[in-house]
């Protein structure tokens, strides 16, 4: 019903930027909110940003909050994650999620809809 693919992953240096994007198709996602996940190694997924594609309802991970910022972009349907002053512990997987996910959305088990994932790598 929903499709989405992420891309913009790729190796930097801490204080670095990095713009990753999903790309969002089907039949219904317009009606939903969207949101970043990411999920390093031996750790569990964790909330990073949501938005809903009205680009109301702007949440923000206190972990990345004044770094990261959520958006979309209406006539690519794409939410996109900027990410500034990188850190080593941002290194993850990054994935984009879409649903409807009420008061719960920091848990990823209230997403209905996931991307592939796209790796970030931050060296220092």
């Amino acid at each position: 019903q929903v499709q989405l693919v992420e891309s913009g992953g790729g190796l930097v240096q801490a204080g670095d930027s990095l713009t990753l994007s999903c790309a969002a198709s089907g039949r219904t996602f317009i009606m939903m909110s969207l949101a970043w996940f990411r999920q390093a190694p031996g750790k569990e997924r964790e909330f990073v940003a949501t938005i809903r594609w009205s680009g109301g309802g702007i949440s923000i991970a206190d972990s990345v909050k004044g770094r990261f910022t959520i958006s979309r972009d209406i006539a690519k349907n794409t939410v996109v994650l900027q990410m500034n002053n990188l850190r080593a512990e941002d290194t993850a997987v990054y994935y984009c999620a879409a649903g409807y996910p009420g008061g719960t959305y920091y848990s990823s088990g209230s997403w209905a809809y996931w991307g592939q994932g796209t790796q970030v790598t931050v060296s220092s």
